[in-house]
C-alpha cells in the first residue's frame, strides 16, 4: 500500500480531533505536516510531523499529495483553490464554500488539474446517521410523511474561537450546525422542491444566528431541520413518521466524546453507542404491532478516509461528490432568502 503524504491546513480542534487522529491510524496515509503560524502543538503529539509557517511554504513541498483545508468557512475557496493550483488533491471542511458559485469553480479547477476534491461530512458516518439509514432501507415505516432533525446545544458562553462569533461571510449556526443536518436530508430524501426558513439570535450575547428552523418541501413528505443553542433538555433528535409506523432516535454518536478525550480511533468497539441510546421503533408488521429498541449501528469517520484512498488511488468513487456539498450550500442560500423575504421558496 502506497501512503498518501498528507498536510492539514490548521490544527485547532478540527486538526487534531477530527483529521490527524485517523489520518494517523489508517495505513493508506502519513501525517506529513502541517500548517501553525507560529506554535508547534502538532509536533508535541506526532514528533514527526513537519511544520510549516505558511500555507505556500506547505503547498511547495513536492512531496505532500493530499491537503485538508480546516481553516474557517470564509477562507475555504481561497485554500482550496491554491491548493488544487498546486497540485494536491484536497479535503475542504464543511460547509464545502460560502457561495455556490464558489463551490462550482473549485469542482471546475479540480477538473482541470486532474485532482480530487470532497467534502469532510463526516456526519454521514455518525452511528445515529447510519441506523436511520438501516430502518429507511428495510422500509420498516412504509412510506415516510414527516421527519424531524435536530442538532441542538446549551451554552450560555460564546464560543473561544472568534471568527465563529464575528458576523461575516460563513458565520453562523446554518453554516456550521446547519451544513450537517441539510446534508443527512439530501442523502436520505434528496434534493426538496421548496423551502422555508426561519433564522434568528436567541442569545442577547450573540452577534451571529444560534437558532434555525428549515422546513423542506417534498411530494408527500414534510422535513424538519431544528438547531437552537439554548436547549437544556434536549428532545430526541431524529423523528421519522411513516404510514406504517415512527422512528425516534436520541443524536448520541460516541466518536467526537472519545476524541476530545484523546482515544486512538480504531478497534471492533470504536464508535459503539451504549444501549441505553437505542432508538425506538414503533410499527405494524403482518397485522402485528411491534414496539422494540433496536440496535444501532457502529459509527466509524475512518470510512470517509478509507473512500479517500481508494479515490485517489484506485480511482474509486468520493465518499462525498463535491456537487453533493454544492446542493448544501444552495439549501443555506435559499434559507436565507426565504428568511429574509418571510416566503417559501422554490427550488
Amino acid at each position: 500500500m502506497q501512503s498518501i503524504n498528507t498536510a492539514i491546513c490548521s490544527f485547532g480542534m478540527s486538526g487534531w480531533v477530527f483529521h490527524a487522529p485517523f489520518i494517523k491510524v489508517n495505513p493508506g496515509f502519513n501525517f506529513y505536516g502541517v500548517w501553525e503560524r507560529s506554535k508547534n502543538i502538532a509536533e508535541e503529539k506526532y514528533p514527526d510531523v513537519k511544520t510549516f509557517r505558511s500555507l505556500e511554504e506547505m503547498l511547495k513541498d513536492d512531496a505532500i499529495e493530499l491537503v485538508v483545508v480546516n481553516t474557517p468557512n470564509a477562507s475555504h475557496f481561497e485554500y482550496a483553490k491554491k491548493a488544487l493550483e498546486a497540485g494536491k488533491h484536497v479535503i475542504v471542511e464543511k460547509p464545502f464554500t460560502i457561495t455556490v458559485d464558489e463551490g462550482n469553480e473549485l469542482i471546475e479547477l479540480a477538473k482541470k488539474q486532474d485532482k480530487k476534491i470532497s467534502v469532510y461530512h463526516n456526519r454521514r458516518f455518525d452511528s445515529d446517521f447510519k441506523t436511520i439509514q438501516k430502518v429507511l432501507g428495510n422500509k420498516l415505516l412504509g412510506e415516510l410523511v414527516e421527519v424531524e432533525m435536530h442538532y441542538d446545544r446549551f451554552k450560555e458562553e460564546l464560543s473561544p474561537k472568534l471568527h465563529k462569533e464575528i458576523p461575516g461571510p460563513g458565520t453562523g449556526s446554518l453554516y456550521d450546525l446547519g451544513s450537517h443536518l441539510i446534508d443527512q436530508a439530501l442523502q436520505l430524501f434528496g434534493s426538496p422542491e421548496k423551502i422555508f426558513a426561519d433564522i434568528n439570535c436567541m442569545r442577547p450575547i450573540s452577534q451571529v444566528e444560534d437558532y434555525f428552523e428549515l422546513l423542506l418541501y417534498y411530494k408527500n413528505l414534510r422535513v424538519r431541520l431544528k438547531s437552537s443553542y439554548v436547549v437544556r433538555e434536549a428532545l430526541p433528535s431524529n423523528i421519522l413518521h411513516g404510514l406504517k409506523g415512527s422512528f425516534i432516535k436520541p443524536k448520541t454518536d460516541v466518536q467526537e466524546a472519545l476524541l476530545q478525550a484523546g482515544n486512538t480511533p480504531g478497534g471492533s468497539e470504536w464508535g459503539t453507542e451504549p444501549d441505553s441510546e437505542k432508538g425506538l421503533l414503533h410499527i405494524e408488521k403482518n397485522g402485528k404491532v411491534i414496539r422494540e429498541y433496536i440496535k444501532s449501528e457502529k459509527g466509524n469517520y475512518n470510512e470517509f478516509y478509507d473512500a479517500i484512498y481508494q479515490a485517489i488511488r484506485n480511482n474509486k468513487p468520493l465518499p462525498v461528490q463535491p456537487e453533493e456539498a454544492v446542493e448544501v450550500i444552495r439549501i443555506i442560500e435559499a434559507a436565507y432568502q426565504s428568511n429574509e423575504t418571510k416566503q417559501v421558496v422554490d427550488l
